[in-house]
């Protein structure tokens, strides 16, 4: 048995990491891959421990082929959350961090910068029509509407996708100070950031 994750990462936004592991817990494996070659550290969007982690990875990596960056790395332009619902129905335990895997203050920091410096979302580049009503990745539960470009209503509250997030996670049992806002928030089945990329792409006609 071991350990099937997907990572994200602030410095690398639209790619996503899916790995393996066979170490006693999933955060020593994020915490090797921070490296000096990394700008910030991987954040952990989900972890299962599975009966056959090889065996799962490949699978998983064959079924996203098409969205592989290099055949010899694990990086791939994708949608976690599509990744998720395939390795959920494997997993034997969900062992996603509950903290946050950072080694220092600095690191901590270094996220809360990169996500306020990240370029803005807008829900019209996403063509995500006001009114709409966005499920959280962790909880389909937990619900915001859009209510204008730039914003959502939370718990009665105007607020920004990511604040949203961050307030879902620590309903959750999360304890995270940064995230990606539209990854952990779903439109018609599809992450947020996942559907504004696939509408920028449409939209270029690439």
């Amino acid at each position: 048995m071991g350990f099937v994750y997907i990572l994200t990462n602030e410095s690398m936004p639209g790619l996503i990491k899916v790995g393996l592991s066979d170490q006693n817990d999933v955060e020593s494996r994020i915490r090797s891959l921070d490296t000096t070659g990394v700008a910030l550290p991987f954040q952990c969007y989900y972890a299962a421990r599975v009966e056959d982690n090889r065996k799962v990875e490949k699978a998983l990596h064959i079924a996203f082929g098409d969205f592989r960056l290099r055949p010899n790395r694990e990086f791939f332009r994708l949608d976690p959350y599509k990744v998720k619902v395939i390795l959920e129905v494997m997993e034997l335990e969900d062992v996603t961090p509950k903290r946050e895997i950072v080694g220092s203050i600095d690191d901590v920091k270094a996220l809360r910068s990169a996500n306020i410096k990240s370029k803005r979302f807008k829900f019209s580049a996403a063509a995500i029509p006001i009114g709409s009503t966005l499920s959280f990745v962790k909880d389909l539960s937990i619900t915001a509407e859009v209510i204008d470009d730039f914003g959502v209503k939370y718990e009665g509250q105007r607020t920004s996708l990511t604040t949203a997030a961050l307030e879902a996670l620590r309903k959750c049992g999360y304890n995270w100070s940064s995230v990606q806002g539209p990854e952990y928030w779903l439109y018609n089945g599809e992450s947020v950031g996942s559907h504004r990329d696939r509408q920028l792409e449409e939209d270029s006609g690439e």
